[in-house]
């Protein structure tokens, strides 16, 4: 990209994100939310509190004991499946999908049908 191209680029980005603020800063909700701010942090002041201090008291249960995030959970070991040729007799067994013999069952008569052979 040129230094031209980039630049011009740039102006448009800057120009759209000074429409988007412009209209941010007429939207009343937004209005609410920063007065609502900055009542609540004068509030804090006065009383000498800090957000956590709050929540501490608004939910003791979330203070400073949190939560542990819960262990992962061990992936479920996958079922063993049994192939049978119906045309050679020959019986394979397996856990997954990559396995020599079972792909080329596959690539010579077709997914579905191998699929079909699961015992």
């Amino acid at each position: 990209m040129s230094k031209l191209a980039e630049f011009k680029a740039l102006e448009a980005q800057i120009e759209e994100h000074k429409q988007r603020l412009a209209a941010l800063q007429g939207d009343e909700g937004l209005k609410k939310e920063i007065e609502f701010e900055s009542k609540l942090r004068k509030l804090l002041g006065e009383y000498n509190y800090s957000l956590r201090n709050v929540i501490d008291l608004l939910d003791p249960s979330a203070g400073t004991g949190r939560k542990a995030a819960p262990a992962k959970q061990a992936r479920r070991e996958r079922a063993l499946k049994r192939y049978k040729n119906p045309n050679t007799g020959e019986v394979i067994e397996t856990k997954g999908g990559n396995h020599k013999v079972l792909k080329a069952w596959k690539e010579e008569h077709g997914a579905e049908t191998v699929e079909s052979w699961v015992q």
